[in-house]
């Protein structure tokens, strides 16, 4: 009876000790995130300014999501115009469609399927490179050369994600309308002048702000997710695996939890 009172003491105290080292790595990853996001953000504001390698991230992850971004966009607006106008041809209020269309791509749609796209297609990528070029020790021999790897390769790539997605955003609403235009117009046969004059009426400046910030915080996501795994990926072909297919599955996760608390947070301003 002893023995057994005993060993259930033991293996109670050893799921205690567990649990503390999982509770303990939880905090010290969470701050490692913190750390790397203040370091990133403080780099950005402070000289040199790598105005060529910002340039250069920006027409990899800018110019390079263009087409899958357009393709996206435009069926993405095709398809909200054949739902809309079968869902609201059952009130009698097809004339509603051009604003639904609008209204569902400034709000949710357009900002959270754009970074969708492009956490697939460049964080992916991000992380690859950061990986690679951590695996061969090029950022040990950028650090011989004093020259700080956080500053010189994490901080352009980070703020072209920060500003490629708004931009990207805005080309992803525009053809996505224009999709949804053109399906609805020439497919279903509604009135073109209905479309736009009911789309005109719905939309305001807050839709369009609500999108924009929605973009940038969700850029903030792809740049801050994608660097930081290539950053810390694990050494050979297996690590850098690893680390970026973490990166697209927690940078899409992050999105939609994000895009959650920022439907709320602005649903109670911007919009009350």
């Amino acid at each position: 009876m002893a023995n057994a009172q005993e060993k259930r003491r033991k293996n109670l105290y050893f799921l205690i000790a567990q649990f503390g080292a999982w509770v303990i790595e939880s905090f010290e990853q969470f701050g490692r995130w913190w750390v790397f996001l203040f370091k990133v953000l403080s780099y950005s504001i402070t000289p040199p300014y790598r105005i060529k390698l910002f340039l250069d991230q920006m027409r990899i992850i800018g110019s390079g999501s263009v087409v899958v971004v357009t393709v996206v966009a435009f069926f993405t607006g095709a398809v909200l115009a054949v739902q809309g106008e079968y869902t609201l041809s059952k009130f009698g209020a097809t004339a509603f469609t051009g604003s639904a269309v609008a209204l569902s791509l400034l709000r949710e749609l357009g900002p959270v399927l754009t970074a969708l796209m492009v956490i697939g297609r460049a964080g992916s990528a991000i992380t690859a490179e950061l990986g690679i070029i951590k695996i061969t020790e090029q950022m040990d021999a950028l650090r011989s050369m004093n020259i700080n790897p956080l500053e010189y390769l994490m901080v352009p790539r980070f703020l072209a994600s920060f500003v490629a997605v708004p931009m990207l955003t805005v080309l992803f609403i525009a053809v996505g309308i224009g999709g949804g235009y053109f399906v609805g117009i020439y497919l279903l046969g509604m009135s073109s002048g209905t479309f736009i004059s009911q789309m005109q009426s719905a939309v305001e400046l807050k839709d369009v702000l609500s999108g924009l910030i929605k973009a940038l915080f969700f850029g903030v996501v792809l740049g801050w997710v994608s660097c930081y795994k290539g950053y810390t990926s694990g050494s050979g072909a297996g690590g850098v695996n690893k680390a970026t297919t973490e990166s697209v599955v927690l940078g899409s996760v992050l999105v939609l939890i994000l895009d959650y608390f920022l439907t709320t947070w602005l649903t109670k301003t911007l919009f009350a």
